[in-house]
């Protein structure tokens, strides 16, 4: 396949999975697995589970699905060599029903409810099983019990992106807030029917993941024996590579990067712990790199925004234009942990979407206060230029892109151009546009422009 050729080097043994998300091609086609199975063995060894876990998107999620799945089908062959091949895992094949809401149409309800029978009455084919009810939940329902009955065995339950129909909504105004609500209200009495009696007692091991993590009581009310997992600190690097991880799996490309570059292997992991490293979503001190721009970065051999480049937080610029948020406290945000288990449409909290989108993460935790920040440059250079050039609308574009320029001149120590060129990108913003503006709009404006040239800045230190 392309991909294949692509990021193959001839002296390199392994490919790397740059767009690859399921287990078993990642295995059967030679890409570099990081064994995660410790942390997936103790979640399937109870004998019953019921976990949710919420990371940003592109950090292993899907692959994570997909590993669950090869598990439970007891595909012991894929797990050659891996930590839980060796463990006492009885490698018993159960049924699976497995719903992807990245494939499903949630445009509206209407929509959300055909995509999700459809899931259900696939899955009822390929067991052979028959479904008579038109109600969702019941259909729901009907697939589980027959499984069960079918086979013999409880049944397992993988859910990747349950969020996708909310969160798409999200920024398109009131219409768009009401098509979330309506998706929501669908979900809720979908999800719920897991937890009902005759249901739970079919059911051996249910995971739900997704970008946000929306209140036990607004969507998960009717299934309030999930496992939060999101930040349990036995967790932490389940996803995302640790520093550790990216040394022993990827060296040989890591030392090829810094071949290429003219730079020793020392500074090359320097600089990929600077742009790639610093998420943290536990109170345990452990850090991870966001795995989809570290795995570009050493495919390509070069420092780009991947991650940011693969989605647009649209939906969070009209938020901190409509709230008037200040951007600058973003470098410096302590937050209680009641924070984090607010997530409800209608009074979404902006620290919270922050930090569950992977726009800021957990840098320290003290005297029960989080502090949050930017996790590394990639994000911080990128999200800033983003909300820069989104604030700065009606400025020519060619003037408004000078500010890659700042931070050369500061390396220089040449403060006469960078005030220059300062003033002119200010001067330039109309005055009809922002004419209710006041000092707090410009002093943001100042601060995105420096903060996106890659400069370390500081807000109002106290010395």
């Amino acid at each position: 396949m392309a991909e294949n050729l692509e990021t193959k080097t001839p002296a390199l043994e392994k490919f790397l999975p740059v767009s690859v998300q399921d287990f078993r091609q990642m295995i059967t086609g030679n890409f570099v697995y990081v064994d995660k199975t410790r942390y997936i063995y103790e979640m399937v060894r109870v004998p019953q589970g019921y976990y949710f876990l919420s990371r940003p998107r592109r950090f292993g999620k899907s692959l994570l699905v997909s590993t669950l799945k090869a598990l439970f089908e007891g595909r012991r062959e894929l797990f050659k060599n891996l930590w839980i091949e060796k463990s006492d895992w009885q490698w018993q094949a159960l049924p699976i029903v497995t719903i992807d809401f990245n494939g499903l149409d949630s445009g509206d309800p209407n929509k959300l409810e055909r995509s999700l029978i459809a899931v259900l009455d696939r899955s009822a084919k390929t067991h052979g099983v028959a479904l008579n009810s038109e109600l969702l939940p019941v259909r729901f329902v009907e697939l589980l019990l027959a499984l069960a009955d079918k086979y013999r065995e409880k049944v397992v339950v993988l859910v990747d992106e349950y969020d996708k129909p909310i969160i798409t909504h999200l920024g398109e105004g009131e219409a768009g807030l009401k098509i979330a609500e309506q998706n929501r209200t669908i979900l809720k009495k979908f999800f719920g029917v897991l937890k009902e009696g005759d249901v739970a007692a079919n059911l051996r091991f249910v995971f739900i993941t997704g970008v946000s993590k929306f209140s036990k009581v607004s969507l998960f009310s009717e299934l309030n024996n999930l496992q939060e997992l999101t930040m349990h600190a036995e967790y932490a690097s389940m996803l995302g590579y640790t520093q550790e991880e990216l040394e022993k799996y990827f060296s040989d490309r890591i030392a090829e990067f810094a071949r290429r570059q003219q730079s020793t292997t020392t500074d090359m992991l320097r600089k990929l712990r600077e742009w790639y490293n610093g998420y943290r979503f536990t109170k345990a001190e452990v850090q991870v790199y966001n795995p989809f721009s570290i795995v570009n970065a050493l495919a390509e051999y070069d420092f780009k925004t991947f991650w940011f480049e693969t989605g647009t937080p649209s939906f969070l610029v009209s938020l901190i234009k409509e709230r008037d948020y200040s951007v600058a406290q973003i470098e410096d945000l302590e937050v209680p942990e009641a924070a984090f288990s607010t997530y409800d449409l209608e009074k979404l909290s902006l620290e919270a979407l922050l930090f569950q989108t992977g726009y800021i993460t957990l840098h320290d935790y003290a005297l029960e206060l989080y502090r949050l920040g930017y996790p590394n440059q990639e994000v911080k250079s990128s999200f800033s230029a983003y909300l820069y050039d989104s604030l700065l609308d009606g400025v020519d574009t060619v003037l408004k892109a000078q500010f890659k320029r700042l931070h050369q001149y500061l390396m220089k120590e040449d403060l006469a151009q960078f005030i220059e060129t300062t003033n002119a990108i200010l001067s330039a913003i109309p005055y009809t546009q922002h004419q209710q503006q006041g000092e707090a709009f410009y002093h943001t404006i100042f601060y995105l422009m420096v903060a996106a040239s890659g400069v370390l800045v500081q807000t109002e230190a106290l010395s």
